[in-house]
């Protein structure tokens, strides 16, 4: 696929590294030389200098016959100029739009959803973070949690803890264990003691969960936390909340948070920007000074907070502002961590939580790059791993996986189907349960390198027999 990426930033550089990746033919156009040259040099990209709003700057990067144009510069009104000249002039057939001002969002439908602006996909990093981080809020003790099929089915991934009811017992039992309930266990992580390196296991019915393991899992909404207190102890509900960083992911957990009933604080830095938050919450205490002050931390009450998220512009300040408030006592810790290299090396460490923008976005911008029906797409372990919603069309004569098993399907090594949304009703997947044409497939996808043979079991193919 051929692709033009407007913007060098933090998403556009970590998109164009992941679909150069995947064998696309990317072109990243940004107005600072700068930002381009160690991109070009590290990847396997072309790049064009330039203002990514001129029809002349997007013909030199190949407008003429892009597939996909992702216009995710800092400023949205470059975007949709872009956008609408990827359109009118050169007929691109797939527009993705980063709108960043809450004060475009609100009229989404009213300007998008009609001929104003020419955009087929709208996507908001800060959004998506917004989402990703209330997830963890609502659900204590998981390491991530993604929605599917519209919400109506979750996967959700957590650390499995000695003594919890499923630990150190067969994934057999789980029913047993839970009998109104139906969940199947997509993958366990397990890292080995001596030598450190992390095992991919694919769970079969005498698996057992070991103390330590990552578990993701599959489950209707309404049954995550019961699954997920089978792995782990039962948490204390979130009730008070910590923000370092009151800019517009702060602002936006804030408004989410207090409109959820939440004891919220914020600690900003500037002057200028806690004023305009304070001005522009309700129920939200507002304080200025510095994340990680150990004075203002204990004056402020940390060692009673069940949260503490920091969402600054700095990897640096959220991450020891993050440290200091896990040993001063606040009870889960969260740190937004742009730097992958820092991702990894964070991890495992004192901090709970580490968020990556990058892979929290990029999933966005995968669904629509991916062959066959793919509705959604998340990225799981750092990267490595993918979570994917796929629809199947067709028949039996048309398809790779309709009107057959699940344990009849060609599905790649470590790869397995966890749920199925049938005509709004969630179905767990089991060896004999029958593909139908329209349902919505939730895969596990454990090594990214096997994803094109995902997607060619979902392309229908009117010669295939």
């Amino acid at each position: 696929m051929k692709i033009i990426i407007l913007g060098a930033g933090q998403v556009g550089a970590s998109s164009a590294d992941v679909l150069a990746g995947e064998a696309n033919d990317v072109t990243l156009v940004d107005i600072d030389a700068g930002l381009l040259r160690p991109l070009q040099d590290r990847l396997d990209i072309g790049t064009v200098t330039g203002n990514a709003a001129y029809p002349d700057v997007l013909r030199r990067a190949g407008a003429e016959d892009a597939d996909l144009l992702l216009a995710v510069t800092n400023s949205d009104e470059v975007n949709l100029v872009a956008c609408t000249i990827a359109a009118t002039m050169f007929d691109t057939p797939t527009k993705i739009a980063r709108i960043r001002a809450p004060e475009l969002l609100a009229y989404r439908d009213e300007i998008f959803d009609s001929d104003a602006f020419p955009v087929d996909v709208l996507i908001s990093p800060e959004e998506i973070l917004t989402n990703h981080i209330m997830r963890l809020v609502e659900y204590p003790g998981a390491l991530q949690v993604l929605d599917f099929a519209g919400g109506r089915i979750q996967l959700a991934g957590v650390r499995a803890y000695e003594g919890a009811p499923m630990v150190e017992h067969p994934l057999r039992e789980l029913r047993d264990h839970m009998p109104n309930v139906d969940a199947r266990v997509a993958a366990i992580y397990r890292k080995e003691k001596e030598s450190g390196r992390v095992e991919v296991i694919t769970p079969v019915a005498d698996t057992k969960i070991m103390p330590g393991d990552e578990v993701f899992f599959v489950a209707a909404r309404e049954h995550i936390s019961a699954v997920m207190h089978e792995m782990r102890k039962a948490d204390k509900s979130v009730n008070r909340v910590m923000l370092a960083g009151g800019g517009n992911i702060g602002f936006r957990l804030a408004g989410n948070l207090e409109s959820k009933g939440y004891s919220v604080k914020i600690i900003e830095r500037n002057a200028r920007c806690a004023e305009s938050v304070a001005d522009r919450l309700n129920n939200t205490v507002v304080l200025l000074g510095d994340a990680a002050d150990e004075d203002l931390l204990q004056q402020e009450n940390i060692d009673s907070m069940d949260v503490f998220c920091a969402v600054t512009n700095n990897d640096e300040a959220n991450i020891l502002s993050a440290m200091l408030a896990k040993r001063l006592g606040a009870r889960r810790v969260m740190a937004l961590v742009n730097r992958l290299v820092y991702v990894d090396l964070f991890e495992e460490s004192e901090l709970d939580i580490v968020i990556s923008p990058r892979l929290a976005t990029v999933g966005s911008i995968l669904a629509h790059i991916r062959r066959g029906d793919v509705v959604a797409v998340h990225s799981l372990r750092r990267g490595r791993a993918e979570a994917i919603e796929a629809i199947a069309h067709g028949d039996k004569d048309s398809s790779r996986v309709v009107g057959r098993g699940v344990r009849d399907l060609p599905l790649p090594p470590g790869t397995g189907i966890g749920a199925i949304l049938r005509n709004n009703e969630v179905l767990i997947a089991h060896k004999d349960t029958i593909i139908e044409s329209e349902d919505h497939i939730i895969l596990f996808v454990v090594d990214k390198k096997y994803i094109p043979e995902v997607e060619r079991l979902f392309q229908v193919d009117v010669m295939f027999l």
